[in-house]
């Protein structure tokens, strides 16, 4: 398996930038498994203890840490009532904790990937984009002030009345989207600081605004939808986040019919086992949150999916939260719903139907698996 310094130096060694379907990039994928891994330079800071989050500061990049990403995921539907899903996700690696001494202004120790995908639910079609650069003469990066994250013409930006504008498109498929928070951030884990196994620094410092008013475009083809609906932002820093033993992990962002919501994430064992620090996060219509626990919740598999490139995964759940009041299902939109970049994965729309609080709930979602594919 390639490391995440020869994976990136494999893809951006000989180009400032580049962008293709994963299938064109010429590199196998990798594990999240193996790029999020405790083996990092000493240098670079980790997650051992809470902290004061500063927002809107924290909106933006940590370069003292390896690892980050800004993840957004939403539901949206046009007039005519035809439902999409979408994903667009901005990761930051660093290969080295400080960037190397040249006067080349072509080097540098920061990397983004950028993953774009789109759910067409009507049609049953599901597509993918990838762009990558190294972090140098403006090709991508990020800022605070104003809030700005980017790879080429693809970015999250922060706009005069404070909402936040996506854009992104490739030869297939694009986004032109506008996400306002109904809630403010909640914090993950204890105070924000999200601990993934026993180990100590094997965590992250993690929040989530988990409903956010969208709207805007998406385009398919030559097709262009004006479409409206919610979206979710997922932010986490680190160093390292797996250990050794952990394979991946089921996550869950569920938004409910009565202004609540549900994030969940199981992390299994190579023996199949769900790890003790599985956790997850309850927040009420108020936007109060509740920490979960590894024994707070379960997740029951109802179905599976096999990929017709090998693996397979889950593809319909039983949700129960008691501490909550919950006791949902969750099911997929369309069941091929795998991205193949240079982490492979699945990561779809779902749909959400039970009882909260004894009273009918619905909902929409999106769920992301990874370590399935036997990579």
């Amino acid at each position: 398996m390639l490391s995440i310094r020869l994976l990136l130096f494999a893809l951006l060694a000989t180009t400032g930038c580049g962008h293709a379907l994963a299938q064109d990039t010429g590199a196998p994928p990798s594990r999240l498994a193996d790029l999020l891994g405790s083996d990092a330079d000493p240098e670079f800071r980790r997650a051992l203890s809470p902290r004061a989050f500063v927002f809107p500061d924290d909106h933006g990049p940590h370069p003292e840490f390896r690892n980050e990403w800004w993840y957004l995921t939403g539901n949206l539907d046009d007039a005519a009532g035809q439902r999409f899903g979408f994903e667009l996700t901005i990761f930051r690696f660093a290969l080295a904790p400080a960037a190397p001494e040249s006067a080349s202004a072509w080097r540098t120790n920061q990397v983004y990937i950028a993953h774009l995908a789109v759910t067409d639910a009507e049609n049953e079609e599901f597509y993918v984009a990838q762009r990558y650069s190294r972090g140098a003469v403006g090709l991508a990066g990020a800022q605070s002030d104003p809030l700005r994250v980017w790879i080429d013409d693809w970015e999250l930006s922060q706009t005069e009345s404070g909402s936040w504008r996506l854009r992104a498109a490739d030869d297939a498929i694009g986004i032109d989207l506008e996400v306002t928070a109904m809630k403010p951030p909640v914090l993950n884990g204890i105070n924000g600081l999200s601990q993934k196994s026993a180990d100590p620094g094997n965590a992250s410092y993690y929040y989530s605004m988990t409903r956010m008013q969208t709207e805007g475009r998406v385009q398919i083809g030559d097709l262009d939808y004006k479409v409206s609906g919610l979206s979710w932002l997922d932010r986490e820093w680190s160093t390292s986040a797996l250990a050794a033993e952990q394979v991946g992990w089921d996550w869950f962002a569920l938004q409910f019919d009565d202004d609540t919501e549900l994030m969940l994430y199981g992390l299994r064992l190579n023996d199949g086992r769900w790890d003790p620090a599985s956790a997850g996060t309850f927040v009420d219509a108020a936007g109060n949150a509740m920490h979960l626990t590894a024994g707070d919740f379960e997740i029951e598999v109802l179905d599976t999916w096999a990929s017709p490139e090998g693996g397979e995964y889950p593809s319909r759940w039983q949700l129960r939260v008691p501490q909550a009041g919950l006791d949902v299902s969750v099911s997929p939109v369309i069941s091929d719903q795998e991205l193949f970049t240079t982490v492979r994965y699945w990561e779809g729309a779902v749909d959400v139907a039970g009882q909260h609080e004894e009273r009918p709930i619905k909902g929409r979602g999106y769920v992301e698996l990874t370590g399935y594919a036997g990579d």
